[in-house]
């Protein structure tokens, strides 16, 4: 598995003040992560209602009572992002307990996929809890999971049944750390390095550890110039240390007062030091998405995928061949969604989450 190589293509001033997370225009974004969705042969399902929209030409429609109908008969699984679609910061949104009750009273399945890296699978399920959702360990993905999963496939640390000794540096929160313990990766950096300073002297140089076989990049509220450095050094100096990025988010909703930097700007950091493209796990690559469905065997034709982000949510529902339905809860504006620049298009659109009970 490689990575893509960022397209140069920049948007205009309104489309990057309301958005598009990664810094491209929507269209530039096509091939931007480094995985491809796994062809698979569509079942025998009716295709998606008239509402799916190719080109920038026709108004993305809203949700309506005909096509929450279509929905409700013909999609058996949910995918649903979290932040700007379950709950703002730590506010649930409302609407949202009801709308899943719904949904699993049809007999849906439903799953919770989210770039945030800060909490590890069990993390999100006590914030789920704390929100008074009922929602299964099994149902959850987070880009934290994603980042050690994908360590996992490619065999890291391995040579046949025999261990290296390579281990993994970790920009970002307690998150990526628990998800790399449960799949006994060694690891060092993470929380253990958030105030560490960097002296600076005559001669003075860092040294890292030459086992650092690969570099993790997550969300980070203790980023400093320390970690930067360190991340550096290994991805430059370590013979085939690999650059995981577990998203590229340009904004996130640490509280629901405002928009907040998101793990593009430290990833970005990596990137711009080193001159290297990471491979990014997060959406919108499809590696959650290809691990889910053979995991449990579903096909992407029941799927529809759920978010608040054109560039993340809806780009890993349309190149995964999935429904997709935009909810402005978060941080996407009707008038991005349905301006000429913006080619993302998903198949509706809605204020938010619970008028799939409204209409």
């Amino acid at each position: 598995l490689t990575s893509l190589v960022l397209g140069a293509h920049w948007p205009s001033p309104m489309l990057a003040a309301r958005g598009l997370s990664g810094g491209l225009r929507a269209g530039a974004l096509r091939g931007a992560h480094p995985f491809r969705a796994s062809s698979s042969k569509l079942g025998s399902r009716r295709p998606p209602a008239p509402c799916a929209m190719t080109t920038t030409s026709v108004v993305v429609p809203k949700l309506d009572t005909a096509r929450k109908d279509d929905i409700v008969a013909n999609v058996d699984v949910f995918i649903f992002d979290c932040d700007g679609v379950i709950w703002r910061g730590d506010s649930l949104i409302d609407g949202v307990p009801e709308t899943l009750a719904m949904l699993r009273d049809a007999g849906k399945r439903l799953f919770f996929v989210t770039n945030n890296s800060t909490k590890s699978r069990a993390g999100y399920l006590k914030k789920f809890t704390s929100l008074g959702l009922d929602v299964q360990p099994e149902e959850i993905f987070s880009s934290s999971f994603a980042a050690a999963a994908y360590l996992e496939s490619v065999g890291f640390g391995k040579e046949g049944n025999e261990y290296t000794g390579k281990k993994v540096y970790t920009i970002g929160e307690v998150g990526i750390d628990e998800e790399l313990d449960l799949l006994n990766i060694p690891h060092i950096g993470g929380p253990e390095d958030a105030g560490k300073r960097v002296t600076l002297a005559k001669g003075e140089m860092m040294h890292q550890d030459a086992d650092v076989g690969a570099v993790v990049v997550g969300f980070d509220r203790e980023v400093n110039y320390y970690k930067i450095q360190y991340a550096t050094l290994c991805i430059r100096e370590n013979p085939g240390c690999l650059f995981i990025a577990t998203n590229t988010d340009a904004v996130t909703h640490l509280t629901d007062a405002q928009e907040w930097a998101g793990n593009g700007s430290m990833v970005g950091a990596i990137k711009g030091s080193t001159k290297q493209e990471p491979t990014v796990v997060g959406k919108p690559s499809p590696f959650m998405l290809d691990w889910m469905c053979n995991r449990y065997n579903i096909k992407r034709d029941q799927i529809m995928m759920v978010g608040d982000r054109l560039d993340t949510d809806i780009l890993f529902g349309k190149d995964a061949g999935l429904r997709t339905m935009l909810v402005l809860s978060g941080v996407t504006s009707e008038e991005l969604l349905l301006s000429p620049e913006n080619d993302i298009k998903p198949d509706c659109y809605a204020e938010q989450l619970s008028k799939m009970l409204d209409v």
